[in-house]
Parts: C-alpha cells; sequence; structure tokens
C-alpha cells in the first residue's frame, strides 16, 4: 500500500509541475504578444518622443518576433486575429516597439475590416506616413513617429470628424487602460 500512495503522490507532483510550467509559459507568451511587452528593450518608453535611428540587427535583437516581422518588416498580421480589434475600454494605444503615445480609445470605432480602427491620431506628429505600392496597390502607410514601426494603413473610409480609417496591426499596439 506504502508504494501505491508514493506512485500516486509521484503523479499528482508531477502533474502540479507541469500545470504550473504550462501557465508560467503562457503568460509570458501572452506578454510577448502584446500586454504591454517592453522585455529588454533600453528605447521603450511613454515619455520620451525623441526619433529612435536603430539598425535593424538592434531592433531584431529586443522585439520578439512576430513584432519585429510586422513593425520592422511590414508583415501584416491576419484579419480578426488581433488583440485590439474590438476594445471597449478606455485609455491610450502605444507603438509596442518603442512605447510612444499613437491613439486614445475614444478615436477606436467599430470597423469590419478585422484590424482595430481609429479616425485620428493622440497629436499631429505621433505617425508618418509613407506611400506604398506593395501588392500592386497605392496605400498611405503609417509608420510610428518616433521610431519608424509599421503600423498599418490610413483610408478615406472612416467616420466623421475626419472621414479617416487607421487599419492598425494590433500586435504593433500596447493598450493601457484609463486608471
Amino acid at each position: 500500500m506504502k508504494h501505491k500512495n508514493n506512485f500516486m503522490l509521484k503523479i499528482l507532483l508531477s502533474f502540479i509541475l507541469t500545470v504550473s510550467c504550462i501557465k508560467i509559459a503562457t503568460s509570458g507568451e501572452k506578454r510577448m504578444m502584446n500586454k504591454n511587452y517592453t522585455g529588454n528593450n533600453p528605447y521603450y518608453s511613454r515619455t520620451d518622443t525623441t526619433k529612435l535611428d536603430l539598425p535593424d540587427k538592434e531592433w531584431k535583437k529586443i522585439l520578439p518576433d512576430k513584432l519585429y516581422r510586422v513593425a520592422r518588416k511590414k508583415a501584416t498580421e491576419q484579419p480578426f486575429t488581433g488583440e485590439y480589434r474590438d476594445q471597449t475600454g478606455k485609455g491610450t494605444y502605444y507603438c509596442a516597439a518603442c512605447g510612444n503615445g499613437l491613439f486614445r480609445s475614444d478615436a477606436w470605432f467599430a470597423s469590419s475590416c478585422g484590424w482595430p480602427s481609429f479616425f485620428e491620431t493622440m497629436r499631429p506628429k505621433s505617425v508618418i506616413y509613407e506611400t506604398d505600392t506593395s501588392h500592386g496597390m497605392v496605400r498611405i502607410e503609417v509608420l510610428c513617429g518616433r521610431c519608424g514601426a509599421h503600423l498599418g494603413h490610413v483610408f478615406d473610409d472612416g467616420p466623421e470628424p475626419t472621414g479617416k480609417r487607421y487599419c492598425m496591426n494590433a500586435i504593433s499596439l500596447d493598450f493601457e487602460p484609463d486608471k
């Protein structure tokens, strides 16, 4: 009987250890997906607006792979998969690569495009624009005004008062709820 109890105890401890490791791994993965991920990024600041001009190899070192591919290599996350496309909380959206303030939640609107959408930026220099002729189209690319990270595109089919639709990759955004 004693041998059977020891065996059951080992199975129970093994199960608890496995569940604990899964929880730790999952929480780390969520942080790296968005949840105010700053990791080992010494350039991330929600107050500093100084322009950043870092070499690509530095960004590759400090950003999680999915964020790096979107922010630095201009990839696009799949529609209807991003964390903030159905956001309802009040707060501020920041660049996930550098912490620059981008949008307030009161400029967010429900759009059927599959990505978080806003009708205006937080301040005029929050973002910069470039012409994007990829994929056989002419679009206006939206980049972070501080670090140049690819955020998404802006279109002229948004709601009033601006008529703009800033269609953003959620992976490129961090959200901080108002306190």
